[in-house]
């Protein structure tokens, strides 16, 4: 897209509960329209019950507010940012409704959900679709939404630091136990999602690795961050996937990152680095399935292993999303849209069909098949 003038800068995530009694409706909210009973959700909720029924993402992400607001106002860029949730409180309706009244007009996306598929991307589009119907700015109010980041620089660099660190620290353990030559394995590892949603995920007019642009996504970012890490030479590494929820029968995206640490022994590793490469925070997701379920299964069997930190607050993440929002804006324009894989850039308007809701289309913002928008 040509570049615009817009009037903030709206920061959208998934959301978390924040106390024990918000660990039930939340959960509700993400799964609305599924008919999964309290029953099962308990068993989700046991995961947040441990912590306190707190998910640290709704902090995360008043940090993050807090760190691109610096940032922005350190290179005198006047956009407020505002965020809202899809799933808890500040949900993206009601910020939607607060942008209109504060005079707001047009505001630019930028999503924690970073690789492209349905719960990713479109999912996120349609909400904000959905949002502006219900709320009846669609009329008024316009949301466009930067490109996925996946490859962007600014996502890459701190866990090509943090695999580089994790190595080091995983060799350390491996020194201390008297196996300083030890194999070390590196597993990246990100959200499974339904196999139909990853083989639906991208535009139908191009051809990705494993029939996925999810997939492709993951493993071309997984290869460049191995490329840049000197001391990864030689060591063998996997894209492994977590959290996966739903029925058993329908298929999801293998293998689980249990699995794959189990059958590392066989295979004469001794230690593990797990990278979070779906995640940008250390949410509920990477401190449950990362550091308690994957840490016990190494522990268990004895290897080392050590887990690298998500991009967080990192200086190079938060500039490299400040960075994107000036590859869209008129003042303070960025012309130049990097990307560490030969996937990217990716579009700033989604293509027709892109990442399908295979249960149903409903309206959308920002893409090429948007049937929201400003009159």
């Amino acid at each position: 897209m040509a570049p615009a003038k817009y009037d903030a800068i709206l920061l959208a995530s998934f959301g978390g509960p924040e106390g024990q009694e918000d660990v039930i409706p939340f959960l509700r909210n993400v799964t609305r329209g599924r008919g999964i009973p309290d029953e099962r959700l308990e068993e989700v909720a046991t995961h947040y019950r441990a912590n306190g029924g707190i998910s640290p993402i709704n902090e995360q992400n008043r940090a993050l507010k807090a760190a691109l607001e610096a940032e922005l106002g350190r290179r005198g860029i006047e956009l407020p940012v505002l965020w809202g949730n899809r799933n808890w409180d500040p949900y993206i309706k009601d910020v939607l409704q607060e942008a209109a009244d504060a005079g707001y007009r047009r505001l630019l996306m930028v999503t924690t959900s970073v690789y492209s598929c349905y719960s990713s991307c479109r999912q996120y589009r349609e909400d904000l679709g959905m949002n502006l119907l219900a709320t009846g700015l669609d009329k008024k109010l316009q949301v466009d939404k930067v490109r996925q980041y996946f490859d962007h620089p600014g996502l890459v660099e701190p866990f090509v630091e943090g695999v580089r660190d994790s190595i080091a620290k995983v060799r350390e353990q491996l020194t201390a136990a008297g196996k300083p030559e030890g194999k070390i394995e590196v597993l990246f590892s990100t959200h499974s999602i339904p196999t139909a949603d990853a083989e639906a995920a991208g535009p139908r007019d191009r051809e990705f690795e494993e029939g996925s642009a999810y997939v492709a996504q993951h493993l071309a970012n997984a290869r460049a961050i191995m490329d840049r890490v000197p001391e990864a030479a030689g060591l063998d590494w996997q894209l492994v996937y977590q959290s996966r929820s739903g029925a058993p029968h329908i298929p999801w995206l293998e293998p689980d990152i249990n699995d794959a640490i189990a059958e590392l022994p066989a295979k004469g590793v001794d230690g593990v680095v797990i990278v979070p490469l779906g995640f940008v925070s250390d949410h509920m997701e990477v401190i449950w399935d990362l550091d308690t379920e994957a840490m016990d299964t190494c522990t268990e069997l004895g290897l080392a292993a050590h887990r690298t930190p998500t991009p967080g607050i990192h200086e190079k993440f938060v500039a490299g999303l400040v960075d994107l929002v000036c590859e869209r804006t008129v003042e303070n324009n960025i012309a130049v849209r990097p990307a560490v894989t030969n996937l990217g850039p990716w579009y700033d308007v989604c293509r027709p069909g892109c990442c399908a809701n295979l249960r149903g289309e409903k309206p959308t913002i920002a893409g090429a098949d948007s049937t929201v928008g400003v009159e």
